[in-house]
């Protein structure tokens, strides 16, 4: 069954400082985690990079709407996240989508 909806999709790219890889990813799994624990509207949070450039890191978040990824951006975990990531980071990319398809998520190993 393939579910519909118009939840707020959040893409963003991070270029991130090689010297400052290893603190840039403490930072994002703090957030990321804190996020979808803590967010009633923030329904995913993936963090991934780039396969071949480790410093180009990319967040797929999906919040319920522009009023759940507001509150998100006005928690305390996330001030801190990018507060502390802003000097780690050469070049920031958001994009903002629409989510209008998500078949079920399977189970991996």
């Amino acid at each position: 069954m393939i579910c519909r909806m118009d939840h707020l999709v959040i893409l963003v790219q991070f270029d991130v400082k090689p010297e400052h890889l290893p603190r840039f990813r403490e930072l994002i799994e703090v957030n990321a985690r804190a996020s979808v624990r803590d967010e009633p509207g923030c329904f995913q949070f993936d963090v991934a990079h780039e396969q071949g450039d480790p410093c180009r890191v990319l967040l797929y978040e999906i919040y319920r709407d522009a009023a759940a990824f507001d509150a998100h951006l006005a928690m305390p975990h996330t001030q801190h996240f990018l507060a502390q990531a802003k000097p780690l980071v050469e070049r920031q990319v958001i994009t903002r989508l629409t989510r209008t398809v998500a078949p079920p998520v399977k189970a991996g190993d």
